[in-house]
């Protein structure tokens, strides 16, 4: 269920046992990694455009990426942000307790195949450690309760056949129906003519199948319990039942490039990466003085607030308006924040994009997820019960309302957390109506099924913290997930940063971000993208990149995501 990684901090650029796999490809196989490290950047815009203003919307971390490398060329990016820096990447403290104890109440994990993600990381200085998945190598130990019955396992081999059973049917469903291995090998390998060949086949042929029908349609999940087993335990991070009416190309995105495997958390919490980039003088820039940062650009050192109009003007220009009745032009700008505020928290103009991107945001689909964290005084969890000889309490997978259940730690006399319960979709919108405080009563009552003995409220020692990401109204969901019959509309997205075939009056602004992106719910996804709208704002204002490093923009008639017919 997951591969084995070592158990100790380690710099977040540093390589673990083999190179790890990345998100390249299936659907735009360019190594973003390679791109980023290149001796020769990201590319350069003529002298005579230094300085210009460029808008960018959004303050999370696709946004702080395209304003950095925006800067380093030497532009101007204005940031524009409604709520505050960081977006998903939202690191909170707990009310009363230390600020150094946090809780990840957006991304909290991340794969060893997040490389273009992981070169900010390393560029920063943040260090990363295992994250406590079920049945994780640095995990102690995992309960899987379903039914009323409680199994604890520190690997697969201890829990009962059934669930070897399911993890064998998974993989064969994979090899059989999706060629996993030969994928698999394909993107590790970088090979990109393979990919491209075996991916075709696979989004003509399953580009309408949910994730449920793909296993209804494989010999090794027959069986009903089977099919019921993998959706409550799943592979990886837990349960995959709320995703079973997605579209299994989504879900093939993920188990290709083991974006569910290995996950680390970054120490001190996700937000560091978006400030430290809006604080940080990068070494190497053109134009700006040495020691010039994206917070040194703006006035006070602050973004520009919440945009609320969104209009074009003469000269393929984007005309900005803010909540403080700012209203500025651009020659170009970048929209990072989730779509869907293109349609609700935003004034937009038809003309901003064609007619079938509008259809394309539109349709876009958001996963809804929710979660909240308790602040304890120490991690008791890992007290032995004399009894049993186990753990008094283990990272949780159940069927019970709390669905999924972390434990987080920073050593044995270290006040801790714990995730009571994470959730998505339709387990997520039934803690939609409770206040945190009651959110906390049903979990707490929950856990108490399960662990009868073990008394976590005396444990707790400050107030819940809670966020149901559909109730927030800058996201109005988690992340965006395609259902069946979505490729057209994510292809058109993805590639909306390739303007040059684009009418004159539909040029200028560049979408980015999670749900432009091919891997959604993936930091990953909001820097490739952000490194797409870099390249599109370059050629836009005259630029170019260097031969010798050319951009996905240079390349993309080589490897452009499949084209289905529009029938």
């Amino acid at each position: 269920m997951t591969s084995t990684v070592p158990t100790a901090v380690h710099p977040a650029g540093e390589e673990t046992d083999r190179r790890p796999i990345t998100m390249f490809g299936p659907d735009f196989p360019f190594a973003y990694d390679d791109y980023l490290a290149h001796a020769a950047g990201l590319g350069q815009i003529p002298a005579t455009g230094h300085g210009t203003e460029v808008a960018v919307v959004g303050g999370g971390l696709s946004g702080l990426v395209t304003a950095y490398e925006l800067m380093k060329m030497g532009l101007k990016p204005v940031v524009y942000e409604a709520d505050r820096i960081g977006g998903r990447l939202r690191t909170e403290t707990f009310p009363g307790c230390d600020p150094a104890l946090t809780a990840e109440m957006g991304a909290m994990r991340f794969p060893p195949s997040s490389t273009a993600l992981r070169h900010y990381l390393d560029l920063t200085g943040l260090q990363t450690r295992p994250f406590p998945n079920p049945l994780a190598p640095g995990t102690p130990s995992t309960v899987v309760d379903l039914k009323g019955e409680s199994h604890y396992a520190r690997t697969i081999d201890d829990l009962p056949q059934v669930y070897r059973d399911v993890a064998a049917a998974w993989a064969d469903c994979l090899e059989e129906g999706a060629d996993f291995s030969a994928m698999n090998r394909a993107i590790r390998e970088r090979d990109v003519p393979r990919i491209r060949e075996l991916w075709a086949a696979l989004v003509e042929r399953l580009d309408n199948q949910t994730f449920y029908g793909f296993l209804c349609d494989s010999a090794a999940f027959r069986s009903f319990r089977h099919r019921e087993v993998f959706g409550q335990v799943g592979f990886g991070t837990g349960g995959w039942d709320t995703d079973f009416p997605n579209s299994i190309l989504e879900i093939l995105r993920v188990v290709y490039t083991e974006a569910d495997d290995d996950h680390h958390g970054i120490v001190g919490g996700s937000r560091q990466l978006p400030l430290r980039l809006w604080d940080r003088a990068p070494g190497k820039l053109v134009h700006w003085a040495q020691g010039t940062s994206l917070a040194a650009l703006h006035d006070g050192g602050a973004p520009r607030p919440a945009v609320t109009r969104l209009a074009r003007a003469a000269g393929e220009r984007i005309t900005v308006t803010d909540a403080s009745g700012d209203v500025r032009t651009y020659r170009a700008a970048v929209f990072t924040a989730q779509s869907w505020m293109l349609l609700s928290k935003i004034d937009c103009a038809d003309e901003l994009l064609p007619i079938d991107h509008w259809t394309a945001v539109e349709r876009t689909h958001y996963m809804a997820s929710s979660k909240l964290f308790v602040p304890v005084d120490r991690p008791f969890w890992l007290d032995r019960d004399e009894r049993t000889g186990r753990d008094t309490m283990s990272m949780t997978l159940t069927d019970r309302m709390t669905r999924g259940t972390y434990l987080l730690d920073d050593g044995p006399d270290r006040p801790a957390a714990i995730c009571l319960s994470y959730t998505w979709c339709d387990d997520s919108l039934k803690w939609l109506p409770l206040p945190a405080e009651e959110r906390m009563e049903v979990m707490l009552k929950s856990l108490g099924e399960i662990y009868p003995e073990v008394d976590i409220r005396k444990h707790v020692i400050g107030p819940p913290v809670t966020v149901s990401w559909e109730d927030e109204p800058y996201f109005m969901g988690a992340f965006k997930a395609n259902l069946p019959g979505h490729y057209r509309y994510q292809r058109r997205l993805f590639t909306h940063f390739m303007q040059e075939a684009l009418p004159a009056g539909k040029r200028g602004l560049f979408l980015a971000g999670d749900d432009i992106s091919w891997t959604a719910g993936w930091a990953e996804g909001a820097v490739q993208t952000a490194l797409n709208a870099v390249w599109g704002v370059m050629r836009h204002l005259g630029g170019a990149t260097d031969p010798a490093n050319p951009g996905p923009g240079d390349v993309f008639d080589a490897i452009a995501p499949v084209e289905l017919p529009e029938d």
